[in-house]
């Protein structure tokens, strides 16, 4: 009996994440263990933020997911009126979107709900996620490389914000207002009716491509403060680095106009000159 109390309790506090030994040095099975507990407390956030997503499953579809296929979605609007402002007309202003979505699948809806939840739920709880990767490799970390990483969790979720922003506010519209104004012949037989699935799954894709893609200056300053790479290397292979620049972007962005694989890849050539103006610092 005493035995399985000490259990839960040592269950309760693992679950909260708090120390239940106090050794120094840790086994291969130790570490194991340390590790499954900061996986089900992520997994944990996930489902608490997926969860909540599914109960507000029509708010966050009406203002969140169609919000950049609407023609009165901010991003045109903003867009048309920067460019009025540097006196250059309608040069700016894209066509208002009208997309006509269809269900072809008996559970399409309910496939969509979840997907909307799950993939929601890795956004709203990636902050908590890092947090427990970073608990996790922080004990291995010298004193040094600690003071490096210092506000690592603030920075990396910063970034990753910024590109889902990015990919939502500016890559989505150019996209979708590209596909949905794209024809075929002449004959005008062929009617644009995407799937909702195929529309979720094309902006969750913008969404998360473009927030890990802003992760490259923070993994540029942790390889050149490890000194795996310098600037003459950089500035060496930089030529290389801009076709995979290229081709990543063409990877996130789902459709084939050059603007959005431009707009992608902007951010990342940029973060590649930055970091090999660091590391010529350094």
């Amino acid at each position: 009996m005493a035995v399985q109390t000490n259990y839960r309790k040592s269950f309760f506090k693992r679950i909260r994440g708090k120390v239940v030994t106090e050794q120094e040095e840790m086994t291969f099975f130790d570490h194991i263990e340390e590790l499954r507990w900061h996986l089900m407390r992520s997994v944990l956030a996930w489902l608490v933020a997926a969860i909540a997503i599914f109960i507000y499953r029509d708010w966050v579809y009406d203002y969140v997911i169609l919000a950049p296929a609407n023609e009165n979605f901010i991003t045109y609007s903003s867009l048309c009126n920067f460019g009025h402002w540097l006196h250059l007309g309608d040069n700016f202003c894209m066509p208002p979107v009208k997309i006509n979505f269809q269900v072809t699948e008996v559970n399409g809806t309910f496939s969509s709900a979840l997907s909307i939840a799950m993939i929601g739920g890795i956004i709203a709880a990636f902050p908590y996620i890092f947090w427990e990767l970073w608990r996790f490799i922080k004990p291995a970390l010298s004193p040094k490389e600690i003071k490096y990483s210092g506000g690592s969790i603030f920075w990396v979720t910063l970034c990753f914000f910024s590109g889902a922003a990015f990919g939502y506010y500016l890559l989505a519209p150019f996209t979708f207002n590209f596909l949905a104004g794209f024809t075929l012949g002449t004959s005008g037989m062929i009617q644009y009716r995407p799937s909702i699935n195929d529309y979720i799954e094309s902006l969750t894709n913008l969404i998360l491509g473009c927030g890990i893609a802003f992760q490259l200056p923070i993994l540029s300053y942790v390889l050149a403060k490890i000194g795996l790479i310098t600037g003459s290397l950089l500035k060496k292979y930089f030529k290389f680095a801009f076709v995979i620049i290229l081709i990543v972007a063409a990877i996130i962005t789902p459709s084939p106009d050059w603007t959005s694989q431009f707009l992608v890849a902007i951010p990342k050539i940029k973060g590649q000159r930055k970091k090999k103006n660091g590391a010529r610092v350094n």
